[in-house]
């Protein structure tokens, strides 16, 4: 099961990330556990310094844009 972290204030981009996340996860029929981090205090935990941030199994895989939804599955999968 693969665990989906997206950090973010709430802004657009934010809940645009986390939306392609979990329809790139369901669309290559993956299991995962989703989390939203808004708490800007642990952003610094994860290494991230500009949001919105998507992290794959504690791994940083995207920070600062919105990844087309091709990038996406090709992040989900490495």
């Amino acid at each position: 099961m693969k665990k989906l972290q997206v950090l973010g204030t709430g802004c657009a981009k934010c809940d645009t990330l986390a939306e392609t996340a979990k329809k790139a996860a369901e669309e290559l029929g993956l299991e995962y556990e989703f989390e939203k981090i808004s708490d800007m205090m642990r952003f610094a935990d994860f290494g991230v310094m500009v949001t919105p941030a998507l992290l794959v199994d504690g791994v940083l895989k995207v920070s600062g844009k919105v990844p087309s939804s091709d990038e996406m599955k090709r992040l989900l999968q490495s």
